[in-house]
């Protein structure tokens, strides 16, 4: 992606506000000529940021504002060992809100519907942060939490909700519960605002059919705001983000070079006007590309596509790297095969052996010939021999927060 002139130098001004500050980015920065600055190019020789660094910063290393301007700190969801801690200023929790109310005007949400949000409140961004786009938007917030699947949905019904802000995992729960009380009738729902974790077409288009609303694919991080940084239009060709608060880059996760519009890399996000802990070139560990080009829907936002999965997330199998995003691509073309799959890798007689469980609602010979074209598909596509394993729709478990699709057990 380009950057413009006006990003540059809203870049220098973080720049030099984080060097006054001292702390972490004063350290790793210190021998950094701001000034010798001029160009992307000259941008693009900065170190890069990474989580470990942002832990080793806490509590409040991070901390670019004097302690009197934090109204609020934040903490990543499944860190293990030290947190990392994302102090916030009132600016930051204002500009928040006004990401995700462009989120929400995005996706067509209008202060006319009722919001109810399922996602964590607390440490966590999630909930909050559904929270503030709603209310800075005019929108009825009904802020739920997770769990209670009972009290989700009378309120669904007594509240006649009509937008559900989810996990992709609590929305299918929700969806097929739903749908096994015989109450789908009396559920007013019109749109799902759906993130926290990666998911396929085929788990989309259960949902959608199931709840019967439009889908929305939101995106963010806690290091960087939290949810409501990016979000899919009507047209779903790529997730909008907004370039007047943060500078996007894609690299090669091997060698840190920039990639081309388009091609397969990992996000690296610079904050442009975040207060409490700007960042500066921020590897994600998120693997997606700028979608380049206009979106048909005519708004000026970039766009980057969905996330196929994280760096992290990928396991090598007989030699084989496998992300996620593949099996789920993979599963879509599988003709009786539902959303819902887990993979479980384990070490025997020397050798790996991946075993897929897939949930379906074939049975008999249908089944099994099911399961002959997924190992074929997978030994085809991916270059991998599996077991495949098809169990009956329900079998395999749901989660209210993020499911675990790959369980590896060799180690």
């Amino acid at each position: 992606m380009k950057m413009t002139d006006n990003a540059l130098n809203m870049i220098k001004n973080q720049l030099k506000r984080v060097m006054a500050a001292g702390g972490f980015y004063a350290e790793k920065l210190k021998d950094v000529d701001i000034d010798g600055i001029r160009t992307q190019e000259d941008f693009e020789t900065l170190p890069f940021s990474e989580k470990a660094d942002l832990r080793n910063a806490y509590p409040l290393g991070l901390s670019a504002v004097p302690e009197e301007d934090i109204v609020r700190i934040h903490s990543s969801s499944g860190t293990t060992g030290t947190p990392v801690i994302i102090p916030y200023t009132q600016k930051d929790v204002d500009d928040w809100a006004e990401l995700f109310r462009r989120c929400y005007e995005i996706a067509g949400v209008t202060k006319k519907d009722r919001i109810h949000i399922t996602p964590g409140y607390g440490l966590w961004t999630a909930g909050i942060g559904f929270q503030l786009g709603a209310e800075k938007l005019g929108a009825m917030t009904i802020p739920m939490g997770p769990g209670n699947t009972d009290k989700q949905i009378k309120f669904m019904e007594d509240m006649e909700s009509t937008v559900l802000c989810a996990t992709s995992s609590y929305a299918l729960l929700l969806a097929e519960e739903i749908e096994k009380r015989g109450v789908k009738n009396k559920i007013k729902l019109k749109k799902g605002v759906i993130g926290s974790e990666r998911w396929g077409e085929k788990m989309r288009a259960r949902i959608a059919d199931e709840l019967g609303v439009q889908l929305y694919d939101i995106y963010g991080l806690t290091e960087v705001y939290g949810p409501g940084i990016a979000i899919n239009c009507e047209y779903n060709t790529g997730m909008h983000y907004f370039d007047d608060f943060l500078y996007f880059e894609i690299i090669d996760p091997k060698t840190g070079r920039v990639l081309p519009d388009g091609e397969l890399g990992e996000l690296v996000i610079t904050t442009l006007q975040k207060e409490g802990a700007p960042l500066i070139r921020y590897r994600t560990h998120d693997l997606t590309r700028i979608v380049p080009g206009k979106c048909p829907c005519g708004r000026s936002y970039p766009r980057i596509d969905v996330i196929l999965g994280r760096t992290d997330d990928m396991v090598k199998v007989k030699g084989v790297n496998i992300f996620p995003g593949q099996i789920d691509d993979l599963l879509k073309e599988l003709e009786g095969a539902s959303s819902e799959y887990q993979v479980f890798i384990d070490h025997a007689e020397g050798k790996d052996q991946m075993t897929v469980f897939v949930e379906t609602a074939l049975d008999g010979e249908r089944k099994k010939a099911m399961e002959k074209s997924m190992k074929d598909l997978f030994k085809t596509r991916i270059g991998l021999t599996i077991v495949p394993k098809a169990v009956s729709i329900g079998d395999l478990p749901r989660s209210e927060k993020k499911s675990t699709r790959i369980y590896d057990y060799r180690y």
